[in-house]
């Protein structure tokens, strides 16, 4: 089922409730070491906003007119595509995809997908997609060779362990109070850990999270933080019995995200972000979160 837009004067309409699926395994996108993220709905360029009648199926200078082509890679893991099929409307990434067509005017009989490898989509060059979807994290070295509309995921960080450990079944911070937690050196995952859980045992630290997956299946620590689409990943194939106890509120300031993926000077740029940010601003993002997140096996810990 996809999620319905409403037209931008009917945004405070009620939104259809989206499809439920099962958590399986997730693609952990690379990302580069530095200058990540912009702020929640930030601006993509710098050029101001666009008219609407800019942004409609007639107007937009797609790949192919009247169609919005849409990339992302092959296979696409959940719970971002279901069933690696993001012609069905199911998954975070194909809704939000679908929301941001719909934004923009087109019906989903005019959504044409292509497969494009995820180390192509970032690099310079031509691209035949109108835009791409498969946790892009934006940052500004990335910049330099493709656009980036505004961001449409923030990422999370998330705690994970396995099945039957001493924090499995937390439901709050203050759960995980005597828990020896790990994460990787230098990384915000490790902050996490000691801003905001604050556990009385000090963080353990490695090189690698794959030191800390070894750790944590050999008993040395009750859990890992990482952000969530590596917890999907470590939890479905890296852990014993992985199982994630919940996702950390945002800290304030600007979170990494996932944006989608344009041609360097495209000219969709403007709309696509527009759309975004008209989705996020709507509370659609978070909606579309809750079905697809929240409910697939990664609460936020209160």
């Amino acid at each position: 089922m996809l999620t319905t837009v409403r037209p931008r004067s009917l945004r405070h309409l009620a939104l259809a409730a989206l499809a439920t699926t099962t958590l399986a395994l997730t693609a952990c996108a690379p990302t580069d070491e530095a200058d990540t993220g912009s702020g929640s709905g930030s601006d993509a360029s710098t050029s101001e906003a666009p008219a609407a009648d800019e942004c409609t199926p007639d107007a937009m200078d797609t790949v192919t007119g009247g169609t919005l082509t849409i990339a992302t890679d092959d296979p696409a893991y959940e719970p971002w595509f279901v069933d690696n099929d993001p012609t069905n409307g199911k998954g975070y990434e194909s809704a939000v995809a679908y929301a941001i067509a719909e934004q923009l005017g087109y019906t989903a009989e005019q959504v044409t997908w292509v497969t494009v490898p995820f180390n192509k989509v970032v690099q310079p060059g031509p691209k035949d997609f109108d835009f791409d979807v498969n946790q892009v994290s934006i940052t500004e070295a990335r910049r330099k060779a493709v656009d980036f509309s505004s961001g449409y995921y923030d990422v999370v960080q998330t705690v994970i362990t396995n099945k039957g450990s001493a924090i499995d079944g937390a439901t709050s911070i203050a759960d995980l109070a005597d828990a020896k937690l790990g994460a990787q050196v230098g990384t915000t995952s490790y902050t996490a850990i000691t801003d905001q859980i604050q556990p009385s045992e000090d963080p353990a630290v490695f090189d690698t999270n794959d030191q800390a997956v070894q750790a944590l299946n050999n008993g040395q620590i009750d859990g890992i933080v990482v952000d969530l689409p590596t917890a999907y990943f470590m939890t479905a194939v890296q852990l014993d019995d992985g199982t994630i106890v919940g996702q950390l509120p945002l800290p304030e300031g600007e979170p990494e995200q996932f944006g989608a993926v344009l041609d360097k000077g495209s000219p969709l740029t403007d709309c696509v972000s527009d759309a975004v940010d008209a989705l996020r601003e709507d509370g659609i993002l978070d909606q579309i979160s809750q079905e697809w997140l929240a409910q697939q096996g990664a609460p936020e810990l209160s």
